[in-house]
């Protein structure tokens, strides 16, 4: 039975960022429509809360749809292009939250706190008249005629529109535990298989445990079975687990891709990326000349941490105290192999707990790019994770939130408004 107050234009199920903004943006074009915002959690935004070390990396300066992976990137295109990041930088001005730029074009909040994020963008949905309905999960959604019943744990609302904002799996703590994809099952749709992205690498054997919090720029590289080797460069921190770091972080959904698809995926890291395996191993032999009784561990701590250096040296078995001029050639090539193409032993992510991003999901082609209508189910709409799309790290896959968000707050008024039309001339 439908409850007082319990009847909406429209219904968005999660109230993350893409939800938020769905809401804000919905509510500034047409504002006579009632939304509401239904999450599970007691508070909206755990995610926002935590990402960027909890400073909530808002955006880059500079998005383009090469920089996500998953579907179609003339849709993808598409949707940035309707709401650029220049349009976030505005939006978030206009709520109070001014922006500065950090390495690697990454958009911060001034005042370095996601808190501050957070909290705009729910004054910001109130103040428009957004109802958040918090700590209510909703359970099932039946599409009707002309209307949505939505069916919570506490409550049944009837809506016009439904937007699932749900996310995807990755840091399941914070809400995203993968059951939108079951509403959008039950109501047509297909899923892609979903697998972590952004995440933490598991190493097999102990090499990297006596590394733990050592930080190399490095070029790693994935070797696959079926497709071109595909390189990262960037920062990588060895961990008491095995590695983690932008670079991997990035790398990690392209493994997890290659290991579904059967493709025996290895990776191998070049800790000098300015150097390949000829050049290294000149520059070794130019540093023999020049000082046949150096210690080649000296020499080499002008490069790495002593730590690596060490640990490295021992594992290959060569001593400390070893000099240039009794570094044989086999040694020499045994290291020169370590330091350009070191096979890492990844047997697995930390997976969804510690991943930043869902890759798979909803697939691209089951959506009208120009509204974020579902092409199987009308009225329903869908923004952020929860899409076949996941970006690489530095303020992407929020900016497919606002972008996804803003192109689906179109989609719903317009929608909605053509359906009120259409009853008007019956």
């Amino acid at each position: 039975m439908v409850e007082v107050n319990s009847k909406y234009d429209v219904v968005i199920v999660g109230g993350g960022a893409a939800g938020l903004m769905t809401s804000i943006l919905l509510a500034r074009q047409c504002a006579d429509l009632k939304i509401v915002v239904v999450d599970s959690a007691k508070r909206l935004g755990a995610k926002i809360l935590i990402s960027g070390g909890g400073r909530c990396n808002v955006t880059n300066r500079s998005v383009v749809a090469k920089d996500f992976n998953g579907g179609s990137r003339n849709v993808i295109k598409r949707v940035l292009k309707t709401f650029p990041a220049k349009a976030t930088v505005e939006f978030f001005e206009s709520i109070g939250v001014t922006l500065h730029e950090e390495q690697h074009g990454k958009l911060f909040p001034d005042s370095n706190k996601a808190r501050h994020v957070l909290e705009a963008l729910i004054e910001e949905a109130e103040s428009l008249g957004v109802f958040l309905m918090t700590d209510c999960r909703v359970e099932k959604v039946e599409a009707g005629t002309n209307l949505f019943r939505i069916f919570t744990n506490n409550s049944e609302l009837v809506s016009r529109a439904v937007v699932l904002a749900t996310g995807g799996q990755s840091v399941p703590k914070t809400g995203s535990d993968g059951f939108g994809y079951e509403l959008a099952k039950r109501l047509g749709h297909s899923v892609l298989p979903t697998f972590p992205a952004l995440a933490p690498l598991i190493l097999d054997g102990d090499f990297h445990e006596q590394l733990s919090g050592i930080s190399l720029d490095v070029e790693l590289s994935l070797h696959t079975t079926n497709d071109k080797t595909k390189r990262f460069t960037g920062s990588m921190l060895w961990t008491h687990f095995g590695i983690s770091g932008p670079v991997v972080l990035d790398l990690s959904r392209h493994w997890h891709a290659a290991k579904l698809a059967g493709a025996e995926p290895a990776v191998r890291c070049n800790f000098l990326p300015e150097f390949d395996s000829q050049r290294m191993e000149n520059e070794i032999l130019d540093w023999a000349e020049q000082n046949p009784t150096g210690l080649l561990s000296k020499k080499l701590s002008q490069h790495f941490p002593r730590r690596f250096v060490d640990a490295l040296c021992k594992e290959l078995h060569i001593s400390s105290e070893a000099t240039f001029s009794q570094f044989p050639k086999r040694q020499r090539r045994t290291l020169v192999e370590n330091l350009i193409e070191r096979t890492l032993p990844v047997i697995d992510s930390r997976g969804f707990r510690y991943a930043e991003a869902t890759a798979g999901g909803i697939p691209l082609n089951e959506v009208e790019p120009v509204t974020m209508q579902s092409r199987v189910c009308g009225h329903l709409f869908f923004v952020g994770e929860i899409l076949d799309v996941d970006g690489r790290l530095g303020g992407f896959n929020f900016q497919w939130a606002w972008s996804s968000a803003a192109v689906a707050a179109q989609g719903v008024c317009g929608a909605i408004a053509n359906s009120s039309n259409e009853k008007g001339l019956e």
